[in-house]
């Protein structure tokens, strides 16, 4: 499993961010160069995304699996504070490990997602991906993301240009552009039932500070189950971020010093 790593290599207080289903650890490079100078930021390209490897069975592409390369991880470092932001998949992948016993984090923030997930927030997700897009040039594909990515909210060009710089790589034969994805990530996702998923028995046992981001307009994190959420976790807090569905990309300055001061408590 690759990572892309910022600030300091003997910081020992980290920030590993985990991202969504079908995206890659430079979603969160704005974030990271902006915590840097506090942190030892990882962002991890979970397997089939980025520069990871795909894995030999893909049967093994969920978030369980997931848990297990996070605990690896996690093994392999030294720390004194580590601390987490997951976006969409990798929250979920964060909530699992903070429900474990014994637990190595300190604080959360769960961004667009959480312990009730609506079965047809899933079928959104499952329709626009399974169509395996293919690009002949990089101006179709940041027409793409500029199209499917409008749940992300109010980006600007450099963000989108930065979509295609690190969202595709060269198709069969090297022949246009294709998502930078197995497309075995997406097939096993849409083979699976988009029916509702209740979890909350991950987000029961967590006792650290958390913070839920919800995008305003979301369908995946509804608002119901966010003030579920807090009511089950009184160390819980949130926030609505405006213009957003599903999910806000932690990229404009606003969203990324909501998190810092959050997680820097200042």
């Amino acid at each position: 499993m690759h990572w892309t790593e910022w600030g300091e290599a003997e910081n020992p207080r980290i920030l590993i961010c985990a991202h969504g289903l079908s995206r890659n650890g430079r979603d969160f490079d704005f974030l990271a160069q902006a915590m840097a100078g506090c942190y030892r930021v990882i962002c991890p390209d979970y397997p089939g995304r980025g520069r990871s490897d795909p894995v030999s069975d893909p049967a093994h592409y969920h978030n369980l699996q997931y848990l297990q390369d996070t605990l690896r991880l996690v093994d392999s470092l030294r720390f004194d504070q580590l601390d987490w932001v997951g976006t969409s998949m990798g929250g979920l992948i964060g909530m699992g490990l903070a429900a474990m016993p014994q637990h190595p984090l300190g604080k959360m923030v769960i961004n667009d997602v959480g312990p009730f997930i609506p079965g047809e927030a899933l079928a959104l997700i499952a329709e626009y991906l399974g169509t395996h897009p293919h690009f002949d040039n990089l101006d179709e594909a940041e027409a793409y993301f500029r199209s499917v990515y409008q749940s992300f909210g109010p980006l600007e060009d450099h963000h989108y240009r930065h979509f295609v710089t690190h969202g595709v790589r060269p198709g069969p034969k090297g022949a246009g552009y294709v998502l930078d994805i197995d497309p075995a990530v997406i097939d096993q996702f849409i083979a699976q039932p988009a029916v509702d998923m209740a979890l909350w028995e991950y987000w029961d046992p967590i006792d650290i500070p958390v913070l839920v981001l919800r995008g305003e307009k979301s369908g995946l994190l509804r608002a119901d189950t966010l003030a579920e959420m807090l009511a089950r976790h009184g160390g819980a807090e949130a926030r609505e971020i405006p213009g957003c569905a599903h999910a806000p990309s932690l990229m404009p300055a606003d969203q990324i010093a909501l998190v810092s001061e959050w997680l820097l408590g200042t």
